[in-house]
């Protein structure tokens, strides 16, 4: 992905809302550049679709392309403020067949086939607070639209922005940022730090590591009063960040995090497998769109992967744990949810599964994706 938390605080965060998991052909109204490999897309929203792609900040919006046969899925963050029309930032990956598309061939006046919003990284921007956002590379993209967000929603809030990357070049928004630290001189905070590009100060110069992040955050922050700490990057960006915070002794519900990718293991290419089962199965309802379907799935397939077969509309994007959009609710029977980077602990606690990471285990077995 190019995705999460959750509710964890009745204040802290906005749940997660369901919706038919419909492709929609939006126009194309704006692609513009900003860096050197990135641009961000914008969206006409027709008033008949103006309540289903209302979106929160933070959210995202999953985009599908089909191409030498194959049903393509991504998932990109909304970088514009709430109530705006839905922008989204690309950066091309090397070798991307859908971000390379969208940087260097889309154009305004195509249409793209798009998703309504989904994700619950998401502030909320009814309660004042101090948020540090802590972003490296593309993990900025829903740092900006939450960022401007909170500080236009309450003069009370404040935002702290810590940002890695690796050359002044490659800084997404950069105009966007330096524009919202002039319009909120006081209650907004940012540094940039360069990996491979010197600054003046040697805090900020250097990977946005551990330490780096410690030095930073003992002379920005004043830990005791920041309510909210966002996380978006890398999965070692983000390791790291959660071990700073932990040290600290910040509490887990007022860290949310987000990947857009892990880095351990490529994301898995979406593509829909005629194969039939094999090995041992298990009798698995599914539950989408108010519509219940029973099949036998295989025990050694991924829960999405069968369900497929049989409900072609069930939702996914990335199919590598990362997006959270094939999330499903188990109801019945148990499952084994082997790789997740996009669920809280108190979603999986209560019994929540990524399908596209989830296999049936027991003989019997019920999810719900309306949940």
């Amino acid at each position: 992905m190019e995705g999460f938390t959750e509710e964890t605080t009745a204040t802290a965060v906005r749940p997660r809302t369901r919706r038919r998991p419909a492709f929609h052909h939006l126009r194309v109204v704006a692609v513009e550049p900003l860096c050197e490999d990135a641009v961000a897309v914008g969206f006409e929203i027709p008033p008949g679709l103006a309540e289903e792609f209302a979106f929160a900040p933070g959210q995202s919006l999953t985009l599908r392309r089909e191409t030498e046969g194959r049903d393509e899925r991504r998932s990109y963050s909304i970088c514009s403020p709430a109530g705006s029309a839905p922008r989204i930032g690309v950066r091309a990956v090397p070798g991307g067949l859908f971000s390379s598309w969208l940087v260097h061939d889309l154009r305004p006046g195509d249409t793209v086939e798009v998703m309504a919003p989904t994700g619950c990284f998401t502030p909320d921007l009814g309660t004042p607070g101090h948020h540090v956002l802590i972003a490296a590379g593309s993990g900025i993209t829903p740092m900006v639209s939450i960022a401007e967000s909170v500080l236009a929603a309450d003069p009370r809030s404040t935002v702290t922005l810590f940002y890695g990357n690796r050359r002044s070049g490659t800084v997404m928004f950069a105009d966007e940022l330096a524009d919202l630290k002039d319009l909120y001189p006081a209650r907004f905070q940012l540094a940039h730090v360069l990996s491979r590009e010197p600054r003046e100060a040697e805090v900020l110069s250097g990977r946005l590591d551990a330490g780096r992040l410690s030095a930073l955050v003992d002379s920005l922050v004043d830990v005791g009063t920041a309510d909210h700490w966002w996380l978006c990057g890398p999965h070692g960006m983000v390791r790291d960040a959660q071990r700073v915070l932990a040290g600290l002794g910040v509490p887990p519900d007022r860290v949310h995090q987000e990947l857009f990718h892990a880095d351990d293991e490529p994301v898995r290419e979406a593509r829909h497998e005629e194969a039939a089962a094999e090995g041992p199965l298990s009798e698995v309802t599914v539950t989408l769109d108010g519509r219940s379907t029973t099949a036998a799935f295989s025990r050694e397939r991924s829960i999405l992967d069968s369900a497929q077969r049989t409900r072609p509309d069930v939702p996914f994007a990335c199919k590598g744990g990362v997006c959270g959009t094939c999330r499903a609710l188990v109801t019945d029977g148990r499952a084994d949810m082997r790789r997740n980077f996009a669920l809280e602990p108190a979603e999986v606690a209560t019994g929540y599964v990524l399908t596209c990471q989830s296999y049936p285990v027991s003989e019997t077995l019920a999810v719900d994706f309306d949940t």
